[in-house]
């Protein structure tokens, strides 16, 4: 005989998770606008400057050029990382690894 599938207890656990990652997401986005520096900036000139760079984002070479920037920038902050953190076991590859999800 099957398995009666409990289809609320699933649906609830995928709720979960999806709250989960939703909130895993902005809080990188604070990570990621504090390290960069923007949070200096009012949230007019970032929300002005967040809609230019969206405009700009459909010249095919920018994004391109955006990416190897941004990889660049979390290569750079987990080598930082790396070495500040070299006597508690992290290397700077996991640091970069763990900055660079998401």
């Amino acid at each position: 005989m099957r398995k009666v599938r409990d289809y609320d207890a699933e649906l609830k656990a995928l709720g979960d998770k999806a709250r989960t990652l939703k909130a895993k997401k902005v809080q990188q986005l604070g990570e990621l606008v504090t390290s960069t520096g923007a949070d200096a900036l009012d949230a007019d000139v970032l929300a002005g400057a967040l809609l230019h760079i969206v405009a700009e984002a459909q010249v095919a070479g920018n994004r391109e050029a955006w990416r190897s920037d941004g990889a660049a920038f979390f290569q750079r902050r987990g080598r930082k990382v790396g070495k500040a953190d070299a006597g508690n076991g992290q290397g700077a590859s996991e640091a970069g690894a763990s900055g660079s999800q998401g």
